[in-house]
């Protein structure tokens, strides 16, 4: 999800789009299937019976995980685009939880370890949360 100069790290939001966790970070040629994989979420999720609304980097993901239908705009059903359009609308939620991330310049210019770069993005997440009021 967080992608900053070939690093990765996952995180999970709650339905308002508030931060919630980040995993440790990985290189980031590992793909986000693999990486939620390694990090034991999709089985989480699955195990606890929580739906998870990811985008099309987590396709093939199974259990709960729910990914948009593949494909152009046009070439899709009605159907299709009928539940691609809320699919959407709470990703954008995510989208704003990851951009909150983002947002914080000391993470923006990275260039240690995965394991710094994972103190450093949980340390952030944990400001985050303090400041707040959510």
């Amino acid at each position: 999800m967080v992608n900053t100069h070939q690093v990765r790290a996952q995180l999970l939001a709650d339905p308002t789009g508030r931060l919630l966790w980040t995993s440790p970070a990985l290189p980031g040629a590992v793909h986000d299937v693999r990486a939620a994989r390694e990090h034991g979420i999709i089985r989480t999720l699955t195990d606890t019976g929580i739906t998870c609304w990811a985008d099309k980097g987590y396709r093939g993901a199974g259990g709960t995980v729910r990914v948009p239908y593949w494909g152009r705009w046009e070439t899709l059903s009605a159907g299709q685009k009928a539940v691609n359009r809320p699919h959407a609308k709470i990703r954008a939620l995510v989208e704003q939880a990851v951009a909150t991330l983002k947002s914080w310049r000391l993470l923006r210019k990275l260039r240690c370890s995965t394991t710094r770069i994972t103190i450093l993005v949980q340390t952030v997440l944990c400001l985050h949360l303090a400041s707040s009021d959510r």
